[in-house]
């Protein structure tokens, strides 16, 4: 879940590097590092510390670094802790080689044993200190690329790497097996990096490197191979992201601006996917034939964290929009089940990055049954789109918040729109229906934009209750996924204990939690399960519960029972997790600040979890 940043061309790659770390600092940010191959000497020079990016920044000031090649890190530690000697990059023995890795090496421990044996000294406790080892002993009259090919075909786990020499100044190299590594091409110069974000301000032409792929760039070309040397062609992509999009653009934090811009990317993508006119739902990249869709008997959906709760309502939405039994699983959870599934099935796989580690393993196990999978996800190339037979763009802009927000309601709508689709290809609801839901749905974003409005009241209800010890989040029905989803928010991104439940299960145990001291977020906007969640309401005020509760405009009842109310326009039950989200992302982003939390950065997570 690191960040890797390289550079090579005729520019200083310093500010290069430490520009590109600050677009990647969301995959980790517990310690970083630079190093930059230094011409007139030909040697390597690092600067490298723990903590936050900002403090590498202060070291390379008062120490600078000149020269036009190098690699960057920034850390999410797995083995050892972030301090300064278990920072990227690290060096091989004599210090002509400097790596940098994201992954996890599952086999350190014995290649390290041996490599001790043969001499090597190790200056950290990481797993990546191995592969500069290894590199360094195949280093011998061969060009870096070979070193590192026959480095890798020794190691058992994942891995993304960028590797410089001072033996050979004028190259770059990068290698990748189940984490992400990208190219960026420029004029006189190109990148390596983990994600785009790091390369947007100097190029849109990205080239998405696939398994068991060794990239060697100079600063006037670069190749491809794999891992016995043979050439691989590849063809660059552009990306249509402005830097715009990873930039704050006037707000306090990139999360707060990301749960701004929903309404617009909502809009964009019904405009992008439905005609006006005849109301057709096109997915551009969804190759799975309509025949066979219209086979499948039954439907899994496997996500981890906040896809897994969109992709929760998906479930609510498939079974009720198109009468189709399915099923959802987290997907560390999935790939070790004795899966029921078969050339019938369709898997849906929800990842905002295409790159989570437990999910890609659910889609190769699924198609190893021959089941068809479709992606829904947010990256162009990503490995993901890459390993699915059809995808899903979600379109919703780089995401940098850690706490996902706009990539949520973006997943959402599309298996809105997916379930429209699927149920008009299969006969399942008549023409007139479909364009009525979609009517509704068209007015999704403008009562997202009436949400938004009331943000100074969500604020002050929520800086009222930041002080408590705990949360509950209650909803039911489609609204269940809701109160799961804004409990992880809150835990997220405060630290504060919260809870995610379906209402009807208060009484079977976390009423026992409910007094003056925890705060119970109540979803309870019009539906046919209402008059359910205000009994729910009744039961927590009658002990003394701080209720915090969501509810249609015009809802005087619940009014009666808390004065702390938040209103959202009432909408159709199908769509009300799209206007609920908003307030609960609010709630957690305010208790948070009032809390003096870091939500961009929230201690020990990353945004994309590339490692099991």
């Amino acid at each position: 879940m690191c960040g890797i940043v390289g550079y090579i061309g005729s520019r200083e790659a310093q500010p290069i590097l430490l520009t590109g770390l600050k677009r990647l600092e969301y995959r980790g940010y517990d310690s970083s590092g630079i190093a930059v191959i230094l011409p007139k000497k030909n040697s390597l020079s690092v600067r490298k510390s723990p903590g936050k990016i900002s403090v590498l920044e202060k070291l390379v000031k008062s120490r600078p670094l000149s020269g036009s090649v190098g690699i960057a890190h920034t850390r999410w530690a797995t083995h050892g802790a972030p301090t300064q000697a278990n920072a990227h990059p690290h060096e091989d023995c004599k210090g002509k080689i400097a790596l940098v890795h994201n992954g996890i090496i599952e086999n350190h421990e014995a290649l390290k044993g041996q490599l001790i044996k043969e001499g090597h000294i190790f200056r950290s406790q990481t797993d990546t200190e191995v592969i500069v080892h290894l590199i360094e002993k195949f280093y011998k009259n061969i060009p870096l690329e070979a070193a590192v090919r026959k480095a890798l075909k020794l190691l058992a786990g994942s891995f993304a790497i960028g590797v410089i020499s001072s033996q050979e100044p004028d190259k770059l190299v990068g290698a990748r097996y189940g984490s992400p590594l990208i190219l960026g091409l420029g004029k006189g110069e190109n990148f390596l990096a983990s994600d785009s974000p790091a390369v947007l301000e100097s190029t849109k032409d990205i080239v998405f490197l696939d398994e068991n792929e060794v990239a060697i760039l100079t600063k006037s070309d670069f190749k491809v191979t794999d891992l016995e040397g043979r050439p691989v062609a590849k063809k660059s992509v552009r990306i249509n992201w402005d830097i715009a999009q990873a930039q704050k653009n006037g707000f306090v934090h990139f999360m707060l601006k990301e749960i701004n811009e929903q309404p617009k990317i909502l809009e964009n993508l019904i405009h992008s996917r439905v005609d006006r006119q005849t109301n057709k739902i096109t997915f551009e990249e969804q190759n799975i034939p309509e025949d066979k869709l219209k086979s499948i008997k039954n439907i899994f959906i496997v996500a981890c964290g906040t896809a897994y709760h969109a992709g929760l309502v998906g479930k609510y939405i498939l079974e009720s929009v198109c009468a189709i039994p399915t099923q959802i699983d987290v997907s560390s959870e999935f790939r070790y089940r004795d899966l029921l599934i078969g050339p019938d099935t369709l898997v849906m796989a929800i990842s905002q990055s295409g790159e989570t580690a437990d999910t890609l393993a659910g889609v190769r196990e699924a198609k190893k049954r021959g089941a068809s999978v479709i992606s829904i996800c947010n990256v162009l190339g990503a490995t993901l789109t890459r390993e699915s037979e059809g995808i899903i763009y979600t379109h919703a802009g780089p995401e940098i918040g850690v706490a996902s927000t706009k990539a949520y309601t973006a997943q959402m709508l599309a298996l809105y729109l997916f379930a429209f689709y699927l149920a008009e290809i299969r006969n399942i609801l008549p023409a007139a229906k479909i364009s009525k839901l979609l009517s509704e749905l068209r007015k999704i974003p403008g009562q997202q934009e009436l949400v938004l409005k009331e943000q100074n009241n969500i604020a002050r209800l929520a800086r009222k209750h930041s002080h408590l010890g705990s949360f509950l989040y209650l909803g039911r029905n489609i609204n269940y996924p809701s109160a799961l989803e804004g409990a992880l928010k809150l835990k997220e991104i405060s630290y504060i204990p919260a809870e995610g439940y379906a209402a009807g299960e208060m009484k079977h145990g976390p009423i026992a939690l409910i007094d003056e001291y925890r705060a119970v977020v109540c979803i309870a906007p019009a539906s046919k399960v209402y008059e359910k969640m205000v009994s729910n309401i009744q039961e927590i005020r009658s002990r003394h519960g701080k209720i915090i509760a969501i509810a249609s405009c015009g809802d005087k009842e619940v009014a009666q029972l808390t004065g702390e109310v938040i209103y959202i326009p009432k909408v159709e039950e199908l769509f009300s997790p799209l206007l609920t989200a908003l307030p609960l992302q609010l709630i957690a982003y305010h208790i948070a600040t009032k809390r003096g939390c870091d939500v961009d950065q929230p201690r020990n997570l990353a945004k994309s979890v590339t490692v099991e």
